[in-house]
């Protein structure tokens, strides 16, 4: 039979105890104001030299399909060819025949014109007039253009390169250097590591982006050290998370040259450093 329960009116934390080698016991209980300080001094010898940083990968996604390569163009007309062998014949067909077959009789000795009954007081509309009709709306249709006739070299502007996806660069000043990295911004304390994603992208100057954030944690992680004239503060370096969001409206305009960049992934090494990109490539699709 279990033995019975008895209440502790005591808190528990203070009744927690330990036995010592002699088997004698020793206390560990804190009281509440020898806890709190204790947590306090932890969390200020804990206090790391490292500063974090929430950064952004945005992406253009492509506006216009790639062109086919000849493999592709070869593929497709081999399809079309077998789907026109193996295919029935369309209602267009059909009126096509059976317009054919009208004419004919028509033009037999012993046609009789009781025979079109069926289209007194219609219109007639025959395959070939809707051809035509056809034919001219596709001369007043006019496609939409590939290119938005912007330099394809103009790296500012996000309406290059319409058929790949281009990531946002910004230019940064680390101590003395200017480098290319990704859009960040230092954490501040209250702020989730996305909210400070989100407001890396917000406050760059200039630029009105909107973008879709893909989810709630990193896809990404990169440290690094800052130069030695800035570690004297006492800030060894940064680590920054990465978080990836697709461009979902801006103003066509293009960014300050020489301080934002859209480019492809195969265009980022002409960009960032190697070990930088080393762990951005591991999180960029090329769509």
């Amino acid at each position: 039979m279990a033995a019975p329960f008895t209440r502790v009116s005591r808190p528990l934390w203070r009744i927690i105890t330990t036995t010592t080698s002699n088997g004698g016991v020793r206390n560990v209980s804190y009281t509440r104001q020898q806890w709190s300080a204790q947590n306090v001094k932890t969390a200020g010898a804990a206090a790391s030299p490292w500063a974090l940083h929430g950064a952004v990968c945005v992406q253009r996604l492509p506006v216009v399909s790639q062109d086919r390569s000849p493999i592709e163009e070869k593929f497709m007309e081999l399809m079309q060819q077998m789907e026109l062998e193996r295919s029935l014949l369309a209602d267009h067909e059909l009126k096509l025949l059976d317009d054919a077959a009208r004419m004919s009789r028509k033009q037999e000795e012993d046609y009789d014109s009781d025979e079109e009954e069926d289209y007194k007081d219609k219109e007639i509309v025959t395959a070939q007039d809707l051809e035509d009709i056809w034919e001219q709306k596709l001369k007043e249709f006019q496609p939409a253009l590939r290119t938005q006739g912007v330099n394809q070299k103009d790296v500012s502007s996000s309406e290059r390169c319409l058929t790949d996806s281009l990531i946002l660069l910004v230019k940064k000043d680390i101590g003395s250097q200017k480098l290319w990295l990704l859009p960040q911004i230092q954490w501040q304390m209250g702020e989730t590591l996305r909210q400070t994603a989100e407001r890396a992208l917000a406050s760059l100057p200039g630029a009105d982006l909107k973008a879709t954030f893909l989810g709630n944690a990193p896809c990404g992680f990169y440290k690094y050290k800052y130069p030695k004239d800035i570690q004297k503060e006492g800030s060894v370096g940064a680590k920054v998370f990465f978080f990836k969001a697709v461009l979902s409206s801006h103003k066509h305009l293009p960014l300050e040259k020489n301080s934002f960049a859209w480019v492809k992934k195969d265009e980022l090494q002409d960009f960032l450093k190697p070990e930088y990109l080393k762990q951005v490539r591991r999180f960029i699709m090329a769509l």
